[in-house]
């Protein structure tokens, strides 16, 4: 009887899950229609419990090859909380400090530039400019010269004193990442996140050689082919699957790379000023419906991702795409409310 009355309270919280993980492939395939989206990859997890993983759609319209699981998509910026991990793992090994300021690590620094600190660059309040003008993303150019072309653009701000976000922050951050550790930034990362995580994400350049990658759409209504960007951007440098970045949510939730505490460093408000900035260290910080809200999407020509976390509730929310045109928060939003507890 007692054995009983134990499943019965177990079927009893499975099937509320059960019944929203329908109502979810639903939602999705009208999103998939109304923005006639190629495909996308999702996965819900509630409760350390994979609740949903699963590809919709086909990753190429061309072969209809359909997106699986393992599918591998290009994340943009979701990319940058894997270089805020590298950066708290040299913070770590006591070979940088936050608080450094740019002027310790590079020698040809315009002067505004100088007393920008590593803190600063991670959330978005170094008052860079958003690009380099000398960024192309058809063109391979290195890191360094993409930081250089943009010594002559004028600070949107003080260093310090407002939030904007900025991809060239992260190239600088990548920059720093290969002076400190002595070797490209790249296998440092291979190194001491990836590897240790049991990940295998991939750099966009090897594009070409990557089984399972999905194609990018790009264009209204994602009717076109998107082209293949030549450059490796460190502020959106890697595509992998859904299965990876579940496994790397577990890690998230770990001391397997970072401790509790500089989980949390990462994940609050950085200081500004007057006030906070709505950023953290490679995350977005903000409030969902009166919930806990970290999360970053990406994108590049023919891709769009999102990665949502909802840490006082248990829940986390990934989605991959591979169309460009597209409502991602929506399809967020929309999941969000299927499994947030009512506020």
């Amino acid at each position: 009887m007692q054995r009983d009355r134990l499943v019965l309270l177990l079927l009893c919280l499975l099937v509320p899950r059960i019944a929203r993980a329908d109502q979810a492939d639903d939602y999705v395939a009208r999103w998939l229609a109304e923005f006639h989206v190629p495909g996308v990859a999702l996965a819900v997890i509630k409760d350390g419990q994979i609740v949903k993983m699963q590809g919709y759609g086909r990753a190429n319209r061309e072969t209809g090859e359909p997106v699986t699981v393992d599918t591998v998509f290009k994340i943009g910026s979701v990319s940058k909380q894997f270089i805020a991990t590298a950066i708290m793992l040299l913070v770590r090994q006591g070979r940088i400090s936050v608080d450094d300021s740019m002027s310790k690590y590079f020698d040809d620094l315009p002067p505004p530039w100088k007393s920008i600190t590593i803190r600063q660059l991670l959330s978005h309040t170094a008052g860079l400019p958003r690009e380099s003008p000398l960024f192309d993303g058809m063109k391979r150019a290195t890191d360094i010269e993409i930081i250089r072309g943009a010594y002559a653009v004028p600070l949107n701000a003080l260093p310090g004193e407002k939030y904007a976000y900025s991809n060239v922050g992260y190239y600088v951050l990548a920059e720093l990442i290969s002076r400190v550790s002595r070797q490209p930034w790249v296998d440092y990362m291979t190194e001491q996140v990836f590897k240790p995580a049991g990940l295998h994400p991939v750099f966009t350049t090897d594009n070409a050689d990557v089984p399972g990658r999905a194609r990018g759409y790009t264009g209204n209504d994602n009717g076109e082919v998107a082209a293949d960007w030549a450059a490796v951007r460190p502020s959106g440098a890697f595509m992998t699957s859904i299965r990876t970045l579940v496994a790397w949510n577990a890690v998230l939730d770990s001391d397997r790379l970072l401790t509790a505490a500089e989980r949390q460093q990462m994940m609050i408000a950085a200081p500004l000023r007057d006030g906070t900035a709505p950023y953290g260290f490679g995350w977005h910080v903000e409030q969902f419906n009166g919930h806990r809200y970290i999360w970053h999407g990406g994108g590049l020509p023919g891709f769009s991702s999102n990665f949502a976390r909802f840490p006082d509730d248990r829940l986390t929310i990934i989605a991959l795409s591979n169309g460009d045109d597209v409502d991602m928060g929506a399809l967020i939003a929309h999941l969000a409310l299927m499994f947030l507890p009512s506020k």
